[in-house]
């Protein structure tokens, strides 16, 4: 669904405090939950939105105005296809998305986000939320991306992350798992 649970999120806000980046880019941002949670906690932030379905940008207010800013940049298309600079960020956030995904396919994003383009590396560090819990879901509202292809298991996740290097902190929820990872 483009909300994401709570739990977690007071956890995702002390890192990126601690880390403060300059630059954002979140993939399936959904109703924009990071960037109303980070976005007042540090300004001057350059936010950049991958949403693959076009409708949430206007229902949920994604685009910059000249009174509200959520995101600066917005680029309606599959991550998975996302050119290389858009992960050349100070932080990758994937809030509740990899599950939409099948495994393979995000295990692949994930090594791109960190690879980056050929010129410079990715992500400095990236933000990933999952359910940890049985959760089924089909389309949601006309958006077939809605649909959960994989169910993730912490374990798995950790597994993952530990053979793409850096450095990695997580927190185990009822219901969601979240990971912050950190180039080496």
């Amino acid at each position: 669904m483009p909300t994401s649970d709570t739990e977690g999120k007071d956890w995702s806000l002390e890192r990126f405090k601690r880390h403060q980046p300059n630059t954002v880019t979140d993939i399936g941002p959904g109703e924009g939950t990071y960037a109303k949670l980070f976005r007042p906690v540090h300004e001057g932030v350059w936010w950049t939105a991958i949403e693959i379905h076009k409708p949430y940008v206007r229902k949920y207010g994604l685009k910059s105005t000249k009174t509200r800013t959520m995101y600066d940049e917005i680029h309606v298309e599959d991550a998975r296809e996302s050119a290389p600079h858009l992960f050349h960020r100070d932080l990758v956030i994937c809030g509740d998305v990899l599950e939409h995904m099948e495994r393979d396919d995000a295990v692949t994003l994930l090594q791109r986000i960190i690879d980056g383009p050929d010129d410079a590396d990715g992500a400095s560090h990236i933000l990933i939320s999952v359910p940890i819990v049985d959760s089924p879901q089909g389309e949601v509202d006309g958006n077939p991306h809605e649909a959960h292809l994989h169910q993730w298991d912490p374990d798995d996740m950790d597994a993952v992350l530990a053979q793409l290097g850096g450095t990695v902190e997580a927190m185990r929820g009822r219901t969601l798992g979240v990971w912050w990872w950190s180039r080496g």
